[in-house]
């Protein structure tokens, strides 16, 4: 069972709270073996998200104002801590940067409404959204290629995450707080193990908080995967045009088909990854880039930026592949329901947007494990944090 996406931001939030954090995984961030946090396209956006599939209104109300927690969160991370050269052990790798997103229709004339109001909700969220602006004239200036054929355009400032370099300071960062990490596998719901966890790590709280793991953890069937998978390519400027904002085109519900999306993010430096690919229910990690669906995503974006098809690959890793914890009625951030003295709080459920909503999602546990420890009759309550 892995921390899928805001686990550990959630402990960094209990920690600095005063809490004893005890974290319980089957595997942790690696470069050569990546979890789902580290595969993720990692770009802040206002929800819903470009893959398109939070679309339950409670859950998107809230959404928005978890996903403003984490823009104020990562916007101050690299604000006061800036990169710092050489010291790659220190740099979290998050960046803020232009992100534009395009559409092949003006927004007024979509068929899909929710893309003309989620530009109106941003805009009337400027400036607490830096830079916000509509301008049709960013489609020249990206040199986007005339086949595409979009014909509008707004641009935003959003935190870009290399999930490499953030995920392994994370871990850094909650380890120098407190944290004590265990590596064990985790199954069968939790409802029935409960007690038997709490006592084994001396805890008085359960948090679970893993992604696609909860579909048994919590007992939860509606819980199911939407994978994904990103193409990763050198970006120096040697052989196209350096990329160094975020393109993206957005999931169009209302056109009954999951392969519309176009997605560059800068990851660093050097690294510029392609997207994207939206599969429900789609369990396996087996796609290769010869891999029909793999090369259309390819076509897309070499449709998208002129001389892209002959980009060289990442050597290190040219695709990557993961799975989204997406929930049938969308993200669950509350106290156990089945039994009324439960002492598990649940979030999960996040979709594709993971880091968006990470430290908001964060924000409202603490709540709910304040609100448990008063129920408790203890001095000080520890957690076990899964």
């Amino acid at each position: 069972m892995s921390l899928f996406y805001d686990g550990s931001q959630t402990a960094w939030t209990l920690l600095d709270a005063g809490y004893q954090v005890t974290i319980v995984s089957d595997r942790w961030a690696d470069p050569k073996d990546r979890i789902a946090s580290q595969i993720a396209g990692a770009l802040w956006e206002w929800p819903p998200a470009v893959c398109g599939k939070h679309t339950d209104v409670i859950s998107l109300e809230k959404s928005k104002n978890w996903c403003m927690t984490s823009y104020h969160i990562f916007d101050k991370l690299q604000e006061w801590m800036p990169p710092v050269g050489n010291l790659k052990a220190f740099d979290h790798g998050v960046r803020m940067g232009m992100a534009n997103f395009f559409f092949v229709e003006k927004l007024e004339e979509m068929a899909d409404v929710g893309q003309l109001d989620k530009w109106n909700e941003i805009q009337a969220m400027s400036p607490e959204i830096k830079g916000v602006k509509r301008d049709p004239t960013l489609i020249n200036r990206h040199q986007v290629n005339k086949k595409a054929g979009v014909v509008d355009s707004y641009q935003h400032m959003s935190p870009m995450i290399d999930t490499d370099a953030y995920m392994r300071w994370l871990q850094f960062v909650v380890t120098c707080k407190g944290a004590e990490l265990y590596t064990r596998k985790v199954e069968g719901d939790l409802l029935f193990q409960e007690e038997q966890l709490l006592s084994e790590y001396n805890a008085d709280i359960l948090v679970n908080a893993t992604g696609l793991g909860s579909h048994d953890l919590a007992g939860d069937e509606s819980v199911y995967p939407l994978r994904g998978a990103l193409v990763r390519v050198v970006n120096d400027g040697k052989i196209f045009p350096k990329v160094t904002e975020a393109l993206v085109v957005t999931h169009d519900n209302t056109r009954g088909e999951d392969e519309d999306i176009v997605f560059f993010v800068p990851r660093n430096d050097n690294i510029l990854i392609l997207g994207g690919l939206v599969q429900p229910h789609e369990h396996n990690l087996d796609l290769k880039m010869d891999s029909p669906e793999i090369q259309r995503m390819r076509a897309r974006c070499n449709n998208f930026v002129s001389g892209l098809e002959n980009a060289e690959y990442d050597p290190d890793a040219p695709l990557v592949q993961g799975l989204r914890p997406f929930r049938g009625t969308n993200v669950r951030v509350e106290r156990e329901t089945r039994k009324s003295d439960s002492r598990t709080i649940h979030t999960y459920g996040h979709g594709g947007s993971g880091f968006t909503l990470s430290f908001g999602c964060a924000r409202d546990v603490l709540g709910l494990v304040n609100e448990l420890e008063k129920d408790l009759t203890v001095s000080e309550a520890t957690l076990a944090h899964l």
